[in-house]
C-alpha cells in the first residue's frame, strides 16, 4: 500500500459535498476563453465518437453509443495494447448488424501506448467513451474536459480521494462548458429501479432504518499474463490491472460500486447531506485466493455504513466459488421492506414492477445521446464521483480494521498513482524477491 501524509485540513461533510471546495491534487483546471458552445465538431448534426479503453466494457459500450438514435459514427480508438485497439473495431462492427457502417475509423486513428487517450481527444471527436481501468479516470476524464468534449466514462471514476477530488473539480469545469458526461451506474436508468425507489421516497415504506447490499459471486477473471510474459512491471500490472488497488480499486469498488451507489440513491437523491455515508467500519482479507498472481486485493469485504440519519448500511462482497451468492439491494423501512430493483412489501402492500424494460445499458447511452442533441442538461459526474467515494472509504476500513469517518476518508492525501505513466515507470506498488506483493493487514496498514 501507498503511505502518504495525514491531511491536516479537513474539509467538513457539508463544504465538500455542497462546494467541492477541496483542491485537486493535479494542476488547476482552467476554462478556456475562446471555448466553442457547437455541439459538433464536424459542424453537422452526426456525433463523432472516440473510445478510450478497448477493453470488453469499452466495446459494449461504443456499441450501445453507435445504437442510439440519429447520425453517430466511432472515428477513433485506443488503447494502451495494439492488439486491443486494432481488434475493437472488427468487434464493435460485428455486434451492430445492420448498423456496422457507423464504425468509420481510419488507420491513422487507432492509437495505442499509455498516450493514446490524448491522441483519441485530439482526433476531432465530439465525444469519448473512458472506459480504461479506473485508476487512469481521473487523469483521462479531466483531459476531456478540457479538450471540451462530452463524455461517458465508467465506473468507479477513481480509486482514491485525492482521484474523487479531481474528477469533482473537473465537474466544475464541465457543467460550466455545458459538457454532457454520464457515469456507467446504468442502473439510473432501469424502469424497475426508478419506479421502485420513486415509490420509497414517496414514503410508502417509511423511515428508512437498514440497508443491506450484496456483490457475492466468483473471480470474474484470472490474470492474463505472467510476469515472464511481459517486457516490465507496468506492463504486467495494467494487463492484469484488477488485481491492484492502483488500477482497479478492488473489487469492492470495481464491482460493489452499484450495490453501494443505489444504496445512497436510496438515502438521499439529491440531497447531497444525507445520500453519502458519515462513517463506516469493516472487515476482509483474502482466504481463498492467496496466490501470488492474485497480486494485493482481498477475496472479501464486508462494511458497515452509517448515514445521517442514523440508518446503516450492511455491505457484502466475496468473490470465491461454491459460495452462497447474490447481487441484490434491500431497504428496511418502518412500514415495509423493498427490494429497490422491483418490489415492495409490508403495509398492507405486494407490489411488483411487471413492465417490460429496455436493456438499461443501452438506455444511458440513449438518455446521454439526446440530451446532447436537444442541449439540456445532464451531468453525473458528481454522483459518480461519491459513490465511487462510498466504495473507498469501504476499503480503507476493510484493509485498516478501523472506524473512519468520511471527511477523513475525502480529505486524505494518500494517492495510489504512480510518478509517471510510461512502460518503464515504477508501479506504486512491487512485489519482493518471491514475487509476492504486499496486502494489506488490518490493525497494522496504515490508509490515511
Amino acid at each position: 500500500m501507498n503511505h502518504g501524509e495525514k491531511n491536516p485540513v479537513i474539509a467538513t461533510r457539508r463544504d465538500f459535498l455542497k462546494t467541492s471546495a477541496i483542491a485537486t491534487g493535479g494542476a488547476a483546471l482552467i476554462v478556456p476563453t475562446g471555448f466553442s458552445s457547437s455541439l459538433f465538431a464536424s459542424g453537422d448534426d452526426t456525433i463523432k465518437v472516440g473510445l478510450i479503453g478497448c477493453g470488453g466494457r469499452g466495446t459494449g459500450a461504443a456499441g450501445q453509443a453507435l445504437s442510439t438514435n440519429g447520425n453517430v459514427k466511432l472515428t477513433a480508438v485506443g488503447d494502451a495494447f495494439p492488439d486491443n485497439a486494432r481488434g475493437a473495431i472488427e468487434g464493435i462492427k460485428g455486434g451492430l448488424g445492420s448498423k456496422s457502417d457507423r464504425v468509420q475509423v481510419s488507420p491513422d486513428k487507432i492509437f495505442d501506448g499509455l498516450d493514446a487517450y490524448q491522441k483519441v481527444l485530439d482526433s476531432g471527436v465530439d465525444l469519448v467513451i473512458l472506459a480504461t481501468p479506473p485508476g487512469f479516470r481521473p487523469i483521462h476524464f479531466e483531459a476531456a474536459v478540457k479538450a471540451g468534449k462530452h463524455i461517458f466514462m465508467e465506473k468507479p471514476v477513481a480509486v482514491d480521494a485525492p482521484g474523487v477530488r479531481q474528477v469533482i473539480e473537473a465537474n466544475k469545469i464541465a457543467k460550466e462548458k455545458k459538457l454532457k458526461v454520464g457515469v456507467g451506474l446504468q442502473r439510473h436508468h432501469q424502469a424497475g429501479y426508478l419506479e421502485t425507489i420513486k415509490r420509497i421516497k414517496d414514503g410508502t415504506i417509511g423511515d428508512i432504518v437498514t440497508l443491506r447490499a450484496y456483490w457475492n459471486g466468483t473471480t470474474p477473471w484470472d490474470p492474463r499474463k505472467t510476469r515472464e510474459q511481459c517486457k516490465t512491471e507496468m506492463e504486467y500490472q495494467v494487463i492484469n490491472w484488477y488485481y491492484y488497488n492502483w488500477l482497479s480499486g478492488d473489487h469492492i469498488c470495481e464491482q460493489h460500486i452499484h450495490n453501494l451507489d443505489v444504496c445512497n440513491w436510496v438515502m438521499g437523491g439529491q440531497d447531497a447531506e444525507a445520500a453519502y455515508p458519515v462513517r463506516a467500519s469493516g472487515m476482509g482479507g483474502r482466504q481463498v485466493r492467496v496466490d501470488k498472481k492474485y497480486g494485493e486485493i482481498f477475496d472479501h469485504h464486508f462494511v458497515e455504513y452509517e448515514y445521517k440519519s442514523g440508518a446503516r448500511l450492511y455491505s457484502q462482497c466475496r468473490q470465491m466459488g461454491g459460495c452462497w451468492n447474490s447481487v441484490s439491494e434491500h431497504v428496511h423501512g418502518t412500514k415495509g421492506t423493498s427490494n429497490p430493483g422491483g418490489n415492495i412489501r409490508g403495509a398492507g402492500i405486494d407490489w411488483d414492477f411487471k413492465d417490460k424494460q429496455k436493456d438499461a445499458y443501452q438506455v444511458e447511452h440513449d438518455d446521454l445521446f439526446a440530451a446532447i442533441r436537444k442541449g439540456t442538461e445532464y451531468n453525473e459526474g458528481d454522483n459518480g464521483a461519491y459513490s465511487s467515494m462510498t466504495a473507498i472509504l469501504g476499503r480503507l476500513c476493510t484493509y485498516s480494521g478501523k472506524e473512519i469517518a468520511w471527511d477523513d476518508a475525502i480529505a486524505s492525501k494518500v494517492s495510489l498513482a504512480p510518478k509517471s505513466y510510461t512502460w518503464d515507470s515504477e508501479p506504486p506498488i512491487k512485489a519482493n524477491a518471491e514475487g509476492v506483493y504486499p496486502v494489506a493487514v488490518p490493525g497494522l496498514s496504515r490508509v490515511l
